[in-house]
């Protein structure tokens, strides 16, 4: 089974015929139960501690936004019957503010009614003085939300604002209940462990069991919304090991149902589809594997509370003709190749889609070219005065890099081949892998997250919700810098603060004409890559999973949780 059929198309997905089949319908809990397996391992139930996909994606079994993205990018209702629409009378005509309905009757897993309370609280929670919310960006441009009586919430921007469905849209802005999580804001928020672990949700499984980094157990919620969903009456969502071994477990060995982000060779993925017991799926979204550049000293000589924050400059990486290099040196099409091929692509964007913001013109990374890569290196100063292959800056100190990531047989072959190219021209490069579950979670006493940042650079992929990109480029407003005072929550992983890009994205914010909104998104994707390569990105993604040839209902969505219809998966046989 060709990837290369399978990657035809930004939604293109391979099916078995049994697979496409309708679910009937019945009663709740009828096909029993269905395992998943994420090679990386589940840190915590709440997205807005962690950044990581795959807290997201499990959480989105529990806590639902109040509208989804489906496979196409549409924006979809959820928790509300209809979208909010100038049309409709649901956003205001001076743009200032969307008014949302809860869907009448709604109830928590608990059983108690779902209101516009709730809705007001998760923003209070997200924007609590003293926190840290990792998914703060959703949140930048609105003022205040308001209840106006228990089934209608008004969200208030703080400037007319033509995209108003940032906020409590998608798996990453879920809405949670007021009740379970009234004592947990701000400071509090990661000490409460039974509400992070186990949260009190309107999807369509609650937690029963929760074990950091190993596996989560799930029933169905007897307060589901509709009472013939879900068709599995339990879950096990299992954490750990290896793409390779998930891969397996689905594709070869039969043991589970569902496996997640297949990041392997595309001969291997081929192989495996062999075993006739699953098949890949596939499609291309905005998932970019790419290197984030830090630009505070993460050197460990400096106290705590120092290192890696904006009281201390990296001695090099800020300087952009360092960071110009590191990005020309870098073969992406040996990458693809390597890593991907047919579900890669070679990229210098950091928002490769939809058409009307990925920018068609910024190619100049495409080409690897050491010669120029060495002499930038030489122009801004850098030599190596003692002969020992390594460059020092002015004040003789070694352009010596951390280069970190999580544990992946691909990234780890992307690190060989990067640290060869940059031994080239002159940088000492030392490579670290991270347990995936750690890497990617939220622990804010955890020295290891990519939050945290404790290295030169670091290595990972990451996407947006939906079609829109702004909130995406909000995460690199000055405000959204993690630290030890946001308990290291918040997306600018770079530490990157440019006035004139915080300034330029208020203006994407307030901008309703499409076109004038691509071409400000372009312009703000170009000052973080090709103008500052704060972020060196290397390959457009397409996202790779798995599903038994018994497993129904399966819609890979690459603009939201991929688990966003878990609610309609069946078993075929």
């Amino acid at each position: 089974m060709k990837l290369r059929t399978a990657l035809m198309g930004a939604a293109a997905m391979m099916l078995p015929l049994a697979a496409q089949a309708q679910d009937e319908g019945g009663e709740r809990g009828r096909d029993g139960h269905v395992n998943i397996i994420y090679w990386q391992a589940v840190s915590i139930m709440n997205p807005y501690l962690s950044g990581g996909t795959k807290d997201v994606e499990a959480a989105s079994l529990v806590l639902e936004p109040l509208a989804r993205f489906d496979p196409t990018g549409e924006l979809v209702p959820y928790l509300v019957d209809e979208i909010p629409t100038v049309e409709n009378g649901g956003v205001a005509e001076d743009l200032t503010s969307i008014t949302w309905t809860l869907k009448e009757g709604l109830v928590w897993s608990d059983g108690t009614p779902v209101t516009s309370e709730d809705v007001v609280f998760t923003w209070q929670y997200c924007t609590a003085e003293g926190g840290g919310c990792a998914q703060g960006a959703k949140f930048d441009a609105v003022s205040s939300v308001e209840a106006i009586d228990e089934r209608t919430v008004r969200v208030n921007f703080s400037a007319p604002t033509p995209y108003p469905y940032t906020a409590f849209t998608g798996a990453e802005s879920p809405i949670i209940q007021a009740a379970q999580f009234a004592d947990c804001l701000g400071p509090r928020a990661p000490e409460c462990t039974d509400a992070n672990f186990m949260p009190v949700g309107t999807g369509p499984f609650t937690v029963t069991d929760f074990r950091v980094n190993d596996v989560v157990e799930l029933a169905a919620n007897e307060n589901y919304r509709d009472a013939s969903k879900p068709a599995f009456a339990t879950v096990t969502f299992k954490g750990g090991g290896d793409a390779t071994a998930a891969g397996r477990a689905v594709m070869e060995t039969g043991e589970f149902d569902y496996a997640w982000n297949l990041q392997l060779a595309p001969d291997v993925i081929e192989s495996m589809a062999q075993g006739g017991m699953g098949v890949p799926i596939s499609a291309f979204g905005t998932l970019v594997e790419r290197i984030e550049v830090n630009l505070t000293d993460p050197s460990p000589d400096l106290e705590e509370g120092v290192r890696s924050t904006v009281e201390a400059p990296h001695p090099f990486l800020t300087d952009p003709a360092v960071r110009e290099a590191l990005s020309i040196a870098i073969d992406r099409d040996l990458l693809v190749e390597v890593g991907y091929g047919q579900a890669g692509r070679a990229t210098c964007n950091l928002v490769p889609a939809p058409e009307l913001y990925a920018d068609a013109e910024n190619t100049g990374c495409l080409t690897q070219d050491l010669d120029r890569a060495n002499q930038l290196l030489d122009e801004a100063g850098y030599m190596d005065t003692d002969g020992d292959g390594v460059r020092e800056t002015p004040d003789g100190e070694p352009l010596s890099i951390l280069y970190q990531t999580s544990t992946n047989a691909v990234r780890q072959d992307f690190q060989a081949l990067i640290k060869e190219w940059w031994e080239q021209i002159g940088f000492e490069v030392e490579l670290r892998n991270i347990d995936s579950g750690v890497f990617f979670g939220g622990d804010p006493g955890s020295t290891d997250t990519f939050q945290r940042f404790y290295a030169d650079v670091e290595m990972y992929a990451n996407n947006f919700p939906g079609t829109d990109p702004q909130a995406y480029l909000g995460a690199y407003l000055c405000d959204n810098i993690p630290s030890p005072d946001t308990q290291w929550q918040g997306e600018n992983i770079n530490r990157y603060c440019d006035e004139s890009y915080d300034e330029l994205w208020r203006t994407l914010s307030q901008t309703g004409e499409l076109d004038e909104r691509g071409r400000i998104a372009k312009q703000l994707n170009a000052m973080l890559t090709s103008q500052s390569n704060v972020i060196i990105p290397l390959v457009d993604r397409g996202r790779v999973s798995a599903h038994s040839n018994t497993l129904g209902g399966v819609q890979l969505n690459t603009w939201d949780s991929e688990l966003w219809n878990a609610a309609d998966w069946y078993r075929t046989e």
